[in-house]
C-alpha cells in the first residue's frame, strides 16, 4: 500500500476506505480500511497484482463520487510498461463496485495477468478500535465457497447471525482458489488478452448482505453507482444558498461543500408508523449511524435550509423513544436514545449501544428541534402526531432526567458505557480547574440550558397546537424556576463566568468551558450575563484565532490534543456563534464566523469534527486533530449555522 492519503466514498449507510492504489489492507486501529456497512467490515482484503507483482502507483486514488487512480506493472525507462490500468471504484448501499480498464501501451498484442486477493474478517467496528478490546465470540465461524462462475462468497455465523459479502466478476476469473490455510482469503486471477493498442475492462462487485437487513440493490458498474449518487446529491443540495449582504469570502464554498457531505451521511431510518426516512448520521469512520445529539444539532443547523433532514430526525428518534427501564443500556420512558448499532456485538449486547440512551441532552434538544421546525415550516401536523412522545420525554426530564428531585437534569456515570454524557463525553471531560474529573450526579451547564429552551418550547405548543393550556403554565413557570437557580447555584463571582458543570456534592466544577456559550443560545441567561460570557470567549485564553477552545489554555486541565479539554470543535462554535448573534454581539459573532471559515479554507472548505487548541500565533495554519472524523455531520452542518448567525447579526 502506498503511503499517500487513504480515499474515502460513502452513500446511504456504506463506505469504503481505500488506499493510494485502491486496495485494502485490513488494518485496524484508529483509521481501519476496507468496505463498512452497518457496523461490520465486509472486505478487509481486495489487493491487486498485475502480471505478478505490486503494480506502480502513478496517479494515487482520489474522487467523492467515485475513486479513480492509474497502475501499471513494472517498467523501467528503457522498457516502459506494457500496459496501464486505469481502476475507478464507487459505493451504493451495501455494495462496492469496480472497473478496470487496461490499454495496451504497444503497437503489438499483449497478455496481462490480474490477481486479486480478497476476504472479508466481518470484524465489528467496535473491536476494530485501537484500544485493545477483545471480546468473546463461541461458536463463530467463518467460511469461503468459490466458483469459477462467479467469484467467491465469504460468510460469517454465530449462532442465529449471519452475513456474507459476495464478490462477483465479469469475466468469470480464470481461477479461484483460497490463498492459505489460515484464513478465508481468496484469491482471484484473469488471463487477459489486449489487442495492439487497444482495451480491456474488468468489471468487480462486492455486496455485503448485513445480517437482518434487506438484500442490496444490484449495481452493475461505479458509473451506475456514480449517476445514483450524483442524481440523490444534486436533489439534496440544490441550488446554491443565498448569501447576505457583505458574506465573508469562503462563505458560499463551505456551504456547499457541507451540504454535499451532508447529502452523503444520510443513512436510512424507520419512523413511528414504520415509515422510511433518511437522517443523518453522525460521521466516519466510526459512527455512520443514528445519533441523537448529533442529528439534532445537525438538523438544527440545517433546519432553515433543508427542513427535511430535521423531519426525519424527529420520527427516527420518536420511533426509538425509550418505553421501559433497562440499566444495560440507559433506557428510561420518554428518553430519547443516543446511539443506534446494528453490529454483532451489539446485537449479543456485548457493548450496551445496539440501542444505548446515555445522554443527558438529547431528549431536552428532541423537544428543541420539535418546536423549532414547527415555527421554521409552519407544519403543524408533525407536531400534532408526535404529542405522545413531546409529552414522554417533557415527563422523562422531571422525573427520571432530575429535575423534580434536585432541580437540575443530571447523569451519573455509566460503568459499561459513557462516563459523561453531555457532548464532551470522554473520560474525564468534565473536570475541575485542578483537572480531576467531577462525579457524579453531575449537572452539566448547558443541558440546564437545553431544558430550559426545552421546557418554554414546548409550552409554546401545549398552548398553540395541543390546546392544553394548563399543561403550558405548569413549563412555564418550571423553565422560569430552572432560570433562577441556575444564575444562583452556577455562576462563579471570582471569574465571573458560569461553572461548567455542579458534581453530585453540589459544588461548582470550576474549569472555565465553552459550554457556557450554549448558554447564550439556550437564552436561560439574562442579557447581562450573556454579554459577559460572550465577550470572555473571544479572549486570547479562549479563542485561538480559528475558533473558541473546549477549555481556556493556561488551567492545569488544558491541553490542545486532549479530545475535549483543549481542542476546538466546529459544532461547538456553531452553537455558540448562533447564541453571540442572537444576544445582538455583532462584531463577537462575525469573529468567529471568520475564524471558521478561514479554517474550512484551509482543509478544502470541509470542516473537520475536530481540531487542535495551538492558536493562530503559534502556527499559521489550523493543526489537526490526529482522530478527527471526516466528514462528521454536525461539522458539515456548521456553515449553515455560520450562515444564519451572519444574517441574524445583520
Amino acid at each position: 500500500m502506498n503511503g499517500t492519503a487513504d480515499t474515502t466514498l460513502v452513500r446511504a449507510g456504506t463506505f469504503a476506505v481505500l488506499g493510494a492504489d485502491g486496495g485494502v489492507s485490513g488494518r485496524r486501529g484508529t483509521s481501519p480500511d476496507g468496505l463498512f456497512h452497518r457496523d461490520a467490515r465486509h472486505l478487509s482484503r481486495w489487493t491487486l497484482t498485475v502480471d505478478g507483482a505490486e503494480p506502480a502507483v502513478l496517479v494515487p486514488s482520489d474522487g467523492e463520487e467515485s475513486a479513480r487512480c492509474v497502475l501499471t506493472p513494472p517498467g523501467t525507462r528503457d522498457e516502459p510498461a506494457a500496459y496501464t490500468v486505469f481502476r475507478e471504484q464507487a459505493v451504493d448501499a451495501g455494495v462496492l463496485t469496480e472497473c478496470l480498464r487496461l490499454v495496451n501501451n504497444r503497437p503489438a498484442p499483449v497478455a496481462a495477468v490480474l490477481s486479486l486477493t480478497v476476504d472479508a474478517d466481518f470484524a465489528d467496528q467496535f473491536e476494530l478500535r485501537s484500544d485493545k478490546r477483545r471480546y468473546e465470540k463461541s461458536g463463530a465461524q467463518r467460511t469461503a465457497a468459490s466458483t469459477h462462475a462467479e467469484g467467491v462468497t465469504f460468510t460469517y455465523e454465530r449462532g442465529a447471525w449471519l452475513s456474507r459479502t459476495a464478490v462477483c466478476a465479469s469475466p468469470a476469473p480464470a481461477a479461484v482458489r483460497p490463498v492459505g490455510a489460515q484464513d478465508t482469503a481468496h484469491r482471484l486471477d484473469w488471463h487477459l488478452e489486449l489487442p495492439a493498442h487497444g482495451t480491456a475492462e474488468l468489471l468487480l462487485t462486492a455486496t455485503a448482505y448485513a445480517h437482518g437487513a434487506p438484500a442490496p440493490a444490484l449495481v452493475g458498474s461505479p458509473a451506475e453507482a456514480v449517476a445514483g449518487r450524483a442524481a440523490d446529491t444534486s436533489a439534496f443540495t440544490g441550488t446554491p444558498l443565498p448569501l447576505p449582504p457583505g458574506a465573508p469570502g469562503g462563505l458560499a464554498a463551505a456551504c456547499a461543500r457541507g451540504l454535499s457531505d451532508l447529502a452523503a451521511l444520510r443513512v436510512p431510518a424507520t419512523g413511528p408508523d414504520g415509515e422510511h426516512v433518511r437522517v443523518p448520521a453522525a460521521g466516519i469512520p466510526w459512527f455512520l449511524t443514528l445519533f441523537g445529539r448529533d442529528s439534532l444539532f445537525t438538523s438544527l443547523f440545517a433546519l432553515p435550509y433543508r427542513p427535511g433532514l430535521a423531519e426525519g430526525t424527529l420520527r427516527a428518534l420518536a420511533a426509538a423513544q425509550g418505553t421501559e427501564y433497562d440499566t444495560g443500556r440507559g433506557e428510561q420512558p420518554g428518553r430519547i436514545v443516543h446511539e443506534i448499532r446494528h453490529g454483532e456485538l451489539a446485537h449479543f449486547r456485548q457493548v450496551p449501544y445496539g440501542r444505548y440512551y446515555g445522554s443527558v441532552d438529547a431528549t431536552p434538544l428532541f423537544l428543541v428541534l420539535l418546536d423549532s421546525y414547527t415555527e421554521a415550516t409552519g407544519d403543524r401536523a408533525l407536531a400534532a402526531r408526535l404529542e405522545h412522545h413531546a409529552r414522554a420525554a417533557v415527563t422523562w426530564m422531571f422525573r427520571d432526567g432530575g429535575l423534580d428531585d434536585g432541580g437540575y437534569l443530571v447523569y451519573s456515570p455509566d460503568p459499561q458505557g459513557l462516563v459523561n454524557q453531555n457532548w464532551k463525553d470522554s473520560e474525564g471531560a468534565i473536570c475541575f480547574l485542578d483537572g480531576s474529573q467531577a462525579e457524579g450526579p453531575i449537572a452539566v451547564a448547558e443541558a440546564q440550558g437545553y431544558a430550559y429552551d426545552a421546557l418554554v418550547r414546548t409550552a409554546r405548543l401545549a398552548r398553540s397546537l395541543w390546546d392544553d393550556p394548563a399543561y403550558a403554565d405548569r413549563l412555564d413557570s418550571a423553565a422560569a424556576g430552572l432560570r433562577e437557580r441556575f444564575l444562583r447555584d452556577f455562576w462563579m463571582p471570582g471569574p465571573d463566568f458560569p461553572a461548567l458543570a455542579l458534581d453530585g456534592r453540589g459544588r461548582q466544577v470550576d474549569s472555565l468551558a465553552s459550554d457556557a456559550g450554549h448558554l447564550l443560545w439556550s437564552g436561560i441567561l439574562d442579557a447581562r450575563h450573556a454579554t459577559r460570557v460572550g465577550r470572555r470567549l473571544l479572549e486570547p485564553d479562549f479563542f485561538s484565532g480559528w475558533a473558541i477552545r473546549t477549555l481556556a489554555s493556561g488551567q492545569p486541565g488544558y491541553h490542545p490534543l486532549s479530545y475535549h479539554r483543549g481542542t476546538s470543535w466546529p459544532h461547538d462554535n456553531a452553537v455558540i456563534l448562533l447564541g453571540l448573534a442572537r444576544c445582538g454581539l455583532r462584531e463577537e459573532a462575525r469573529r468567529v464566523a471568520l475564524g471558521l471559515l478561514e479554517a474550512s479554507a484551509h482543509h478544502g472548505h470541509r470542516l473537520p469534527e475536530v481540531m487542535a487548541g495551538y492558536s493562530l500565533d503559534q502556527h499559521p495554519r489550523p493543526v489537526p486533530y490526529p482522530h478527527s472524523c471526516s466528514p462528521q455531520a454536525w461539522a458539515a452542518a456548521t456553515p449553515l449555522a455560520v450562515l444564519t448567525a451572519l444574517r441574524e447579526a445583520g
